[in-house]
């Protein structure tokens, strides 16, 4: 949320401005180098109740958030990847950047049971971008998420722990065998970066999220990847749309809870409705600008 924005939000997003004038907000620190993961990813987990375990960090939850499982074992995910070199070391391109069919990800992992035999580690289908890790043995490793890493540097979060071991020789194997794989050659000359790695994360049980999402939520992420490339003349164009789109056709039902997010924190803000509310606004600009 740049600062620099705020002076626009009342032309460009009339509806989004007025709730906020009309909102009571509650700032919550979300500080990567604690939660090892985003903002956004940081409320979803906070909103399903997840209780991490003294070992564990929050990123953990994001296993049994998005691995649908109908155990209680530990959920970890192995998000399928680009890794390629840069300034600092290696950057990540997430799988929803990829565009992976369903055929292209069961033919990769039909490829990588070879490599799977010496690990010990089992690899089961879920959705074409993320495949379930069983493990042989009960494992604490702190993994980051994704998404987290895709927005900073693989070699701030590869996992370095001797239990990791497994897994590091693991995606050496993979890497190697994806290097020439019919999919990815296809993948190239269609213009497409290959699927050349994988990512861990997660590690929680299903226990450990107590409660569902809310009713009606609804999650619109067009300005996350703008905000993170600091597009913001593209930022705002994606905003008016938005607000035009999704929150002006909602102005007459009943007042909503908003979450934003940056970089370090999320805000939820409830809005008021009633003449109380019209007539005492909220200066949003303050906690909008503040660092």
């Amino acid at each position: 949320m740049a600062t620099e924005l705020a002076p626009h939000l009342v032309q460009r997003a009339p509806t989004l401005a007025r709730w906020l004038g009309q909102g009571k907000a509650r700032i919550t620190p979300s500080l990567a180098a604690e939660t090892w993961c985003l903002p956004a990813e940081h409320w979803l987990l906070q909103a399903r109740g997840f209780q991490a375990l003294e070992t564990e960090h929050l990123s953990a939850g994001l296993g049994p958030l998005r691995g649908q499982a109908h155990d209680d074992d530990p959920v970890w995910l192995a998000e399928l990847i680009h890794m390629a070199p840069s300034r600092d070391g290696a950057a990540l391109l997430p799988a929803d950047t990829l565009a992976i069919t369903d055929e292209q990800s069961r033919a990769l992992l039909l490829s990588a049971q070879a490599e799977l035999e010496d690990s010990g580690l089992q690899l089961d289908y879920l959705r074409p971008d993320v495949w379930r890790v069983r493990w042989p043995q009960p494992v604490r490793i702190p993994c980051a998420s994704p998404a987290l890493v895709a927005v900073s540097s693989v070699n701030d979060w590869w996992p370095q722990q001797t239990e990791a071991r497994p897994w590091r020789r693991l995606v050496n194997s993979l890497q190697m065998a994806w290097f020439e794989h019919p999919i990815n050659q296809a993948r190239q000359q269609q213009g497409l970066a290959p699927v050349n790695s994988l990512w861990l994360y997660g590690g929680a049980r299903a226990s450990q999220l107590s409660r569902p999402l809310p009713d009606g939520l609804l999650i619109d992420e067009r300005l996350q990847p703008l905000a993170a490339a600091q597009r913001w003349g593209e930022w705002l164009d994606a905003l008016a749309a938005l607000d035009a789109q999704c929150l002006a056709p909602r102005a007459q039902e009943p007042a909503p809870v908003l979450v934003l997010t940056s970089r370090e924190r999320y805000v939820e803000v409830t809005v008021r409705s009633g003449w109380f509310a019209r007539w005492h606004t909220q200066d949003w600009r303050r906690w909008w600008c503040s660092r």
